[in-house]
């Protein structure tokens, strides 16, 4: 006699452990020949066998086919045949693609109080160093109505608000093995001012403790100014060479930083001590205040509060 189903091969190996567990689980059931009938069970024991917890029930044919109206045949068992080096160039790629993302050009606007807009923005041209250029605009808008030409020479003490704009290119290398740990390299130029600035720094970070780090940074920069010929009187050059020395300790566990420092320039000849102070109020959101000298010898303070997101 032969029995068919509408399993297929694939649920063979299903069939065969249904059919072993049926077995295993109902011994009492099938009495071999040649065997003494089974000894009445005592009531007491029947209680104690129906009482039993934990005791699994036999698969029951009329259960519910979890696979009914699926063809097993014609699903895509390839996608799960996937080795550890096809996974690795899948990551590789997504990485590829972030990178490729991250180093599209990036714009950023505020708004100026006075009506205008600074516009920022930036690339980056090689990952080798960390090399970027961008530019720095400050757009007025040009008023269309007498109200609103009114207005911005009110708010700019009776003079209109100007576009103006500086390109800049900034590369950050590794320092030099115990000596230093960052340079960072940056070179800005401004047409409409006709100013030109190159600078150089140097950090190094020192762990004092879990929680408590010293950073040091030496500055090196050179401004260079220069004035428009006119009919008559030739253009000049002239040049101002700028160093400055700081020292932060952060404090990791409550957000803050604190900052001692000192500057000389060849237009004051002298240096000209600061500190300040900054504290993370919560996500993005810092206070700072300062405290430094000014050539003409008077304090100047500041305090401001500053909100940056970046996405």
């Amino acid at each position: 006699m032969e029995f068919t189903t509408g399993f297929g091969w694939t649920r063979l190996p299903l069939a065969a452990a249904f059919i072993f567990g049926s077995v295993l689980t109902a011994p009492a059931q099938i009495i071999p020949p040649f065997s003494p009938p089974p000894a009445a069970t005592a009531p007491d024991e029947e209680d104690e066998v129906a009482e039993a917890p934990n005791v699994a029930e036999a698969p029951n044919v009329n259960d519910t086919d979890v696979l009914k109206g699926i063809d097993v045949d014609k699903l895509d068992w390839s996608q799960l045949a996937i080795d550890a080096g096809t996974l690795n160039d899948i990551i590789a790629a997504k990485k590829r693609a972030q990178a490729a993302a991250n180093n599209g050009m990036n714009w950023s606007t505020n708004a100026n109080a006075n009506g205008s807009s600074a516009v920022t923005v930036k690339q980056s041209v090689s990952s080798f160093w960390d090399t970027r250029v961008g530019a720095d605009m400050t757009v007025a808008k040009e008023p269309t109505t007498m109200s609103e030409l009114m207005a911005q020479k009110a708010a700019n003490g009776g003079n209109l608000p100007q576009s103006s704009g500086s390109a800049w290119a900034a590369a950050t290398a590794p320092g030099a093995g115990a000596v230093w740990d960052k340079t960072a390299v940056e070179a800005r130029v401004d047409p409409g001012a006709e100013q030109s600035k190159l600078g150089a720094s140097l950090t190094k970070s020192i762990p004092l403790s879990g929680d408590y780090s010293l950073t040091l940074q030496n500055g090196y920069s050179v401004n260079q100014q220069g004035t428009t010929a006119l009919p008559g009187v030739g253009g000049h050059i002239t040049r101002n060479y700028e160093t400055d020395q700081s020292a932060k300790v952060t404090i990791t566990d409550t957000g803050t930083s604190i900052t001692a420092g000192q500057i000389m320039s060849t237009t004051d000849d002298k240096w000209l001590r600061k500190v300040g102070a900054e504290q993370k109020l919560f996500d993005n959101v810092t206070v700072s205040g300062s405290v430094g000298e000014t050539s003409q010898g008077a304090i100047n303070k500041s305090l401001t509060a500053g909100f940056k997101k970046s996405w």
